[in-house]
């Protein structure tokens, strides 16, 4: 029998998720006693369905992407049946709502950092701190910051993006030790951005253009693993200062919510914190 095509109303994005989610499950974590013929990754639709309480017919219907009006109670039994954490959650609620609560698309506007934003990031003197939005597009980001990553306000306004520079920039792959987890963190952070803004036609070309250029990219994205990474550590290998190990925070503007500051430091007195100091000193000697 030939696989019936996707119809035009389907919602991909939220049938792509639930699949993934689906086989990321062992049958053992919800009761199932896997037979040894079994082929199928992860739970089946009946098993999510039977753990969920729902029909079979209605989950499949979900999971195709054929309900734009699921309850919350609904959704929560999923989450629970599909071991969903709290990110992944919220990911799922976002692509669930139906689609007349979703924000129509609107030609792109320029988002601007306040000046104070701005004086805040120099004063962050020995700290490498950038603004993001959701798309990770670099609105903003001190002296330091453009030392230890690279310069991205001396690049065209539609290239400064994160995304674009960890994937398609050879020097990123070289400057971040832990490569793979930096990467799949930009990932994770642009999927939580695309649930929650379902019509942007920026983040639609930007995706559309990174999954055709890197084929790490291209086979994350399809994976759907979302995550928020409020905090962390990173490894970096400059080529000016050697090897640094820095810790980072995210933190949202109150009053722009969909601008967030990354800022790294050192642990005080580590080598880390001389060569970042280092690093800081040469960018200022640079400018003078």
């Amino acid at each position: 029998m030939a696989k019936a095509s996707p119809r035009s109303d389907d919602n991909r994005e939220l049938s792509d998720f639930l699949r993934t989610r689906r086989a990321r499950v062992a049958p053992e974590q919800a009761g199932v006693t896997p037979r040894a013929s079994r082929r199928v990754p992860g739970l089946r639709r009946e098993e999510v369905a039977l753990s969920a309480g729902l029909s079979v017919d209605y989950y499949i219907r979900l999971e195709r992407g054929r309900v734009s009006n699921a309850s919350e109670a609904v959704l929560e039994a999923v989450a629970r049946a599909l071991r969903l954490d709290e990110a992944e959650r919220a990911y799922l609620f976002a692509l669930a709502r139906p689609k007349s609560l979703a924000r129509v698309g609107r030609p792109a506007v320029p988002r601007r950092v306040r000046p104070g934003v701005h004086v805040l990031l120099e004063a962050l003197q020995y700290a490498p701190s950038i603004i993001l939005d959701g798309r990770m597009d670099v609105l903003a980001l001190n002296r330091l910051a453009r030392a230890l990553f690279v310069d991205f306000e001396a690049m065209p306004v539609g290239e400064r993006n994160m995304a674009r520079f960890v994937f398609l920039d050879p020097a990123a792959r070289d400057l971040f030790i832990d490569w793979d987890q930096a990467a799949r963190m930009v990932v994770s952070g642009m999927h939580l951005y695309a649930g929650q803004k379902p019509n942007d036609p920026r983040l639609t070309e930007l995706i559309e253009e990174m999954t055709a250029a890197d084929t790490d990219f291209h086979r994350w994205w399809a994976s759907h693993d979302v995550e928020e990474f409020s905090h962390g550590t990173r490894h970096y290998r400059h080529p000016l200062v050697g090897d640094i190990t820095l810790n980072y925070e995210t933190l949202v503007f109150p009053g722009d919510p969909d601008q967030w500051l990354f800022v790294s430091t050192a642990e005080p007195g580590s080598p880390s914190y001389e060569a970042l100091r280092r690093l800081a000193d040469r960018t200022d000697t640079d400018a003078e």
